[in-house]
């Protein structure tokens, strides 16, 4: 499923693609940044997680993070 996120951070809006997909049995999330980057994104527990190489910020992977759990929620309880 695709969705699009806005993130407000520092007085900077920023638009997000987020895709759910499976890997192998992991649910994960695909986030593509306006600039063309690309980060995947994963929860173990409560906490989030990303791919070594992607290298986000601890505050913006989080702030991510929320916002997808947001989504998760609002789509089981619909």
């Amino acid at each position: 499923m695709r969705y699009e996120i806005v993130l407000s951070r520092n007085g900077y809006k920023q638009a997000l693609q987020v895709i759910a997909e499976t890997y192998k049995k992991w649910k994960v999330w695909k986030v593509k940044f306006q600039d063309g980057k690309e980060a995947i994104l994963f929860k173990c527990g409560s906490l989030w997680m990303q791919r070594n190489e992607d290298d986000l910020d601890y505050g913006l992977l989080i702030a991510i993070g929320e916002r997808i759990d947001r989504i998760s929620i609002g789509i089981a309880l619909s």
